[in-house]
C-alpha cells in the first residue's frame, strides 16, 4: 500500500475551546517549573546558564484562552490521516497539530494514549489545553500557546517520493517560524517527523522545544531510556539528581509507583543513541528515538495519589485508563531554554513506532540488562544509521514548497512577512490568511496610523481622577469604550511603529501593553494614563490597575479595576450597547480578586450581584462567591457552595485554590461539628505531598 495522506472528521464527545480572553495578560502565569537563584547555582554550569535564560514575563502577544466548560456534546474535529500498509496516524491540524492517534495495523495496537473525550483544560501557557496523543510543544517552559490553535497544513512530496504532511505557523512568544513533517516510509513501522525551528531576525532567541508523547498507563507499564541518572522536579521547586531506576526505596521507572505527580529528566550519556520507550506488562508498546541533537528524554507521572488520579479524570472522564508522557526535548530539563543564534535554524529527526521485546528483560532486575534489551529491539527494528540517513534525506526536501493545502492557520504569519519582508522556503504563509485580527496592523505598516476603535469615545477624565473615584461610573451605555481593541502586538519592531504613530487611545493603550512587555513598566503606565485621557477606557483603567497592583499599591489597583468592571457593567451585558459576556466575565474576575485581597467584601459582592446569572453560574464565579462569603464571615454559607458543587473549569495546573478554600470553611466551621471534614476527592487537585 502505497503511504497516502487525506482528510477526515474526528468526531468525539467535546467541550468548544470558546472565546478568547480579550484582556491582554500582565501578569505571569505562575509557571510551575522554576528555581530560584539558590537551586541554580548547585547545578552544573551549563545547565544553570540555561534554567536561567529566556524565561517571560508574561505570554504577550498571545491571549488567553478560559473560555471552555465541561458540558459536552458530539464535536466534530478536522483531521488529516496519514497511512501505510503498517501505520496510520490521525492528525488534529485545527488543535495545534496533535497527533491524536497512531494505530499499529498488525497487532491492532494504539500505540498512544487516545483521549475519547475533548475536554480543555489550563496547562497552556495560555490556557487551554487537551491530553492525549503526541503534542508539539515549543516557545517557552510549558505546554504551547498553540495547544487548541490551528496550524497551516499541506501535501507535500517525501523524501522517498512518497506523500507527507507538513505543518508549519509562526510561534508569536519568539517570533520564530517552524515546521513538522510526517511521513511513512513504504513498509515503515515508524512514523518520521522532520523538525525544523527558525530565527529570521538579526538577534539571538532563546528556543525550548518538547515533543510530549501520551502513553497508555498500568501497573505493570515500565519506561525505559538509556540512562542511570536522572533530574527529579517534583513541583515543590527544587531539582536534584537521583538514580536510575531506583530511588527512596522504589523503581521509579514504572509510574504507578509513584505517590505525586513528578518529572524525571534522564541524564542520557553523550554519544549514547537517543530513545526513550513505554512498554506494558508483556513487552509491547511504544518507542521513540531521534538524531541526536533532541537530547533529553523525560517521564512525567500523574502518581498513585488522590490528586493525581483526580487530575486524570478531570481531564478525560471517570472509568478510563491513565496516562503518562515520555518527552524528547533540545535541553536535558524542561526548566531551560536554548540559544539559536540570528539566522540559524535548529533541525532534527524523530521516529515513532511499535516494541516488542522479552517482558522478563525489560521488567527484570537489573536494569542494564532490561534498557540494553529494549535498545537492541529498536536496533533491529529501525538502525540508528537508518534515522540518520532519514534525516539526510528529509533536510533535503525541508524547502520543498507545498503542493496542496489541507489546513489554514494564523494570519500573523503573513503579517510578520509583510513586516520583515523574510525568506522562508517550504513554509509560505500567504497574504490570504490575513484576517480581522490583523487588520489595524497592516493599517500601521502601510499608512503609520492604527485605527482609533474608540473614536465614538467621550474624552476620559484625569488619571489621578479615575484612580480616586470607585464609583460615580457614567450613565452613558459602554457601546464605543467596551469595544474590544483586539490582541496587542509587542515585538521591538511594532513598539517602534506604535511611537512613530499619532498619540490616541487606542495607540497608546497598545504602546502600553508593548511597553509593559519589554519591562518599561514606568513608560507603559505613562502611556494608558495618556490613552485614559483621550477616551475613559475600560481597558486603560485595568491595564493601570494591574500596574498599580503590581508595584505593591493594592489598594490603588482595587479602586482602577473597581472602576473598570462599572464602565463595563453600566450598559449592561448583552443589551444595546453593552459588553460582551465574555468582556464583562474578564472585568469582574480581575476585580473581585483584587477587591478581596483588600478585604472590601462589600464591593466584591456588589461587582457579582450585578453580572448576568449565566455568568455567576459559572465554576469561576461560584468558586468567587464562596471566597466572598468567607472573607464576610459566612462560612456556612461558602459551605453550602462547596455541597452544591463547584467546578472550576480552568482550573490551572498545580492549583490548590478549591483544597484551600475547603480547609479554609472546614477549620472555621470545625468548633461547630467538632473535627474538620476531611477533604473530598472531587476537590483534592494536589500534585504535591500533604503540607500540615
Amino acid at each position: 500500500m502505497a503511504t497516502t495522506v487525506r482528510r477526515t472528521v474526528l468526531t468525539l464527545p467535546g467541550a468548544p475551546v470558546g472565546p478568547e480572553n480579550p484582556l491582554p495578560p500582565l501578569r505571569p502565569l505562575g509557571e510551575l517549573h522554576q528555581l530560584d537563584e539558590h537551586e541554580r547555582r548547585a547545578l552544573p554550569a551549563d545547565m544553570a546558564r540555561q534554567t536561567g535564560y529566556g524565561h517571560l514575563g508574561s505570554v504577550l502577544p498571545a491571549r488567553l484562552l478560559d473560555g471552555y466548560g465541561r458540558e459536552r456534546a458530539a464535536i466534530d474535529l478536522d483531521a488529516i490521516v496519514i497511512e501505510n500498509d503498517r501505520l496510520r496516524a490521525t492528525v488534529l491540524p485545527g488543535l495545534g497539530g496533535r497527533v491524536y492517534s497512531l494505530h499499529h495495523k498488525p497487532t491492532g495496537r494504539e500505540l498512544l494514549y487516545r483521549n475519547p473525550v475533548f475536554q480543555p483544560a489550563a496547562f497552556a501557557l495560555n490556557g487551554a489545553w487537551f491530553s492525549g496523543g503526541i503534542e508539539w510543544n515549543l516557545g517557552a517552559t510549558g505546554h504551547t500557546t498553540l495547544s487548541c490553535a490551528p496550524l497551516h497544513a499541506a501535501r507535500v512530496p517525501a523524501p522517498d517520493g512518497g506523500e507527507m504532511l507538513r505543518l508549519w505557523e509562526w510561534e508569536r512568544l519568539r517570533d520564530t517560524p517552524f515546521q513538522v513533517d510526517l511521513w511513512l516510509p513504504e513498509g515503515s513501522d515508524f512514523l518520521h517527523v522532520g523538525v525544523r525551528i527558525r530565527n529570521p531576525h538579526d538577534r539571538p532567541v532563546p528556543v525550548y522545544w518538547w515533543s510530549n508523547i501520551a502513553v497508555p498507563e498500568e501497573a505493570r507499564t515500565r519506561v525505559l531510556a538509556p540512562a542511570e541518572e536522572a533530574w527529579h522536579f517534583a513541583y515543590e521547586g527544587r531539582l536534584r539528581r537521583v538514580p536510575v531506576p531506583e530511588w527512596e526505596g522504589t523503581d521509579r521507572t514504572y509510574p504507578l509507583r509513584g505517590e505525586h505527580a513528578a518529572d524525571f529528566f534522564y541524564e542520557v550519556p553523550d554519544g549514547a543513541r537517543r530513545w526513550i520507550a513505554s512498554l506494558d506488562a508483556d513487552g509491547h508498546g511504544l518507542v521513540q528515538t531521534s538524531t541526536d541533537l533532541l537530547r533529553g528524554r523525560k517521564l512525567f507521572l500523574w502518581g498513585a495519589g488522590r490528586g493525581g488520579r483526580r487530575w486524570q479524570e478531570w481531564l478525560t472522564e471517570p472509568d478510563t485508563g491513565g496516562y503518562a508522557e515520555i518527552q524528547a526535548g533540545l535541553a536535558r530539563t524542561q526548566l531551560e531554554h536554548v540559544q539559536l543564534e540570528a539566522g540559524g535554524e535548529f533541525s532534527w529527526l524523530e521516529a515513532y513506532g511499535p516494541l516488542a521485546a522479552e517482558p522478563s528483560a525489560v521488567h527484570g532486575r537489573d536494569w542494564a540488562a532490561a534498557r540494553a534489551a529494549a535498545e537492541s529491539r529498536l536496533e533491529t527494528a529501525l538502525p540508528r544509521a537508518d534515522v540518520e540517513a532519514a534525516y539526510a534525506a528529509w533536510l533535503a526536501s525541508a524547502d520543498t514548497e507545498p503542493k496542496e493545502s489541507l489546513a489554514a492557520g494564523s494570519g500573523w504569519g503573513a503579517l510578520e512577512l509583510a513586516r520583515g519582508g523574510y525568506a522562508l522556503p517550504g513554509t509560505p504563509f500567504e497574504a490570504s490568511t490575513l484576517g480581522e485580527a490583523q487588520r489595524p496592523w497592516l493599517e500601521l505598516l502601510r499608512a503609520g496610523e492604527l485605527p482609533e476603535v474608540w473614536a465614538d469615545a467621550a474624552p476620559g477624565a484625569s488619571a489621578a481622577d479615575a484612580g480616586a473615584a470607585a464609583g460615580g461610573v457614567s450613565e452613558r451605555a459602554c457601546a464605543g469604550v467596551c469595544k474590544d481593541p483586539g490582541p496587542s502586538l509587542v515585538s521591538s519592531a511594532w513598539r517602534e511603529l506604535l511611537e512613530s504613530a499619532h498619540p490616541g487611545a487606542a495607540v497608546d493603550y497598545h504602546l502600553g501593553v508593548a511597553q509593559w512587555h519589554a519591562g518599561d513598566r514606568a513608560q507603559a503606565t505613562r502611556s494608558w494614563e495618556r490613552s485614559l485621557r483621550a477616551a475613559e477606557s475600560p481597558w486603560a483603567l485595568r491595564c493601570l490597575g494591574v500596574a498599580a497592583g503590581e508595584s505593591g499599591d493594592g489598594e490603588r489597583a482595587a479602586d482602577l479595576l473597581l472602576r473598570a468592571v462599572g464602565l463595563v457593567t453600566a450598559g449592561g451585558a448583552g443589551s444595546a450597547g453593552g459588553a460582551p459576556e465574555r468582556v464583562l466575565a474578564a472585568f469582574a474576575r480581575e476585580a473581585v480578586d483584587a477587591l478581596l485581597a483588600r478585604g472590601r467584601v462589600a464591593d466584591a459582592r456588589g461587582v457579582l450581584a450585578e453580572l448576568p446569572e449565566r455568568v455567576r453560574a459559572r465554576g469561576r464565579f461560584r468558586l468567587l462567591e464562596a471566597q466572598v462569603s468567607l472573607a464576610a464571615g459566612d462560612a456556612a454559607g461558602a459551605r453550602a457552595l462547596l455541597d452544591l458543587g463547584i467546578e472550576v473549569a480552568d482550573l490551572r495546573e498545580g492549583d490548590e485554590v478549591l483544597s484551600d478554600l475547603w480547609s479554609a470553611v472546614a477549620a472555621r466551621l470545625a468548633p461547630e461539628s467538632g473535627a474538620a471534614d476531611p477533604l473530598p476527592d472531587h476537590y483534592d487537585f494536589r500534585m504535591r505531598p500533604v503540607r500540615d
